[in-house]
């Protein structure tokens, strides 16, 4: 059975993919990591540079005995994997970018990378937790599976919110677009307030073998938002 391997995003952690996990396990053998510092893994030491975290998923996979995979990413988790499909091209087969970019520094993102960081330290982690993951969807805090991402998000530590946020900051893979071997499926949702159309634009143009798949109505959390719909999404590439 082929492998399926999920990294989530900044304050995100394995268990916002159960319903991916439930509707795709008939066809792969799902591997959901949680990077250190966050989900499950909050203890860990952070990590505070994508390339860092990139390393950190693939020596995870070769501790497993994982040599060929297909590959997702979800924002900054999304970063992470075009990291990982450079330095594991050989081992990518099909690379899924979802609702991310290929710089960190986000123009239009709901506030800067530096306002995080502050209202991070003057508000505490779990404040922070709950208030960003509100602007992931389209209904904000109202949204039916908001209150679970949320109680991922609040597992983060501290150090891990500040780190990955200078990871994000410091990161950019937009002049190494090319070198994307996998062929690759963007997944976006048309009112996501992090991610524009001229970051999703410039990876349709930047990676050679590409397609777009845009979810009308759902922001940046179209997994929780239209499970159903991103899981056929999934289901149709990985099975073409």
């Amino acid at each position: 059975m082929t492998h399926l391997v999920l990294v989530h995003g900044f304050m995100g952690g394995s268990a916002q993919w159960a319903d991916q996990i439930t509707a795709l396990a008939d066809r792969f053998d799902i591997i959901a990591v949680d990077l250190p510092g966050f989900g499950a893994n909050a203890r860990a030491p952070a990590i505070d540079t994508i390339g860092g975290f990139a390393d950190w998923v693939i020596a995870h996979l070769r501790d497993r005995g994982v040599d060929h995979y297909h590959l997702m990413g979800h924002s900054m988790g999304g970063m992470i994997v075009q990291e990982m499909a450079r330095r594991d091209a050989g081992r990518v087969d099909r690379l899924i970018l979802y609702a991310t970019g290929a710089i960190g520094v986000l123009p239009g993102r709901f506030e800067t990378i530096a306002e995080s960081k502050a209202r991070a330290v003057a508000d505490g982690s779990v404040a922070t937790a709950r208030r960003i993951s509100a602007t992931w969807f389209l209904d904000c805090a109202a949204a039916p599976g908001y209150e679970g991402c949320a109680r991922i998000a609040e597992q983060a530590s501290a150090d891990a919110i500040q780190a990955g946020l200078d990871a994000m900051e410091a990161w950019s893979g937009q002049d190494a677009l090319a070198d994307i071997a996998a062929e690759t499926l963007i997944i976006w949702g048309d009112r996501d307030r992090t991610y524009t159309w001229a970051q999703i634009g410039g990876l349709m143009k930047g990676v050679p073998r590409t397609q777009l798949s845009v979810v009308p109505g759902c922001s940046h959390a179209v997994h929780l938002e239209k499970p159903s719909v991103f899981n056929g999404i999934l289901r149709d590439f990985l099975t073409a």
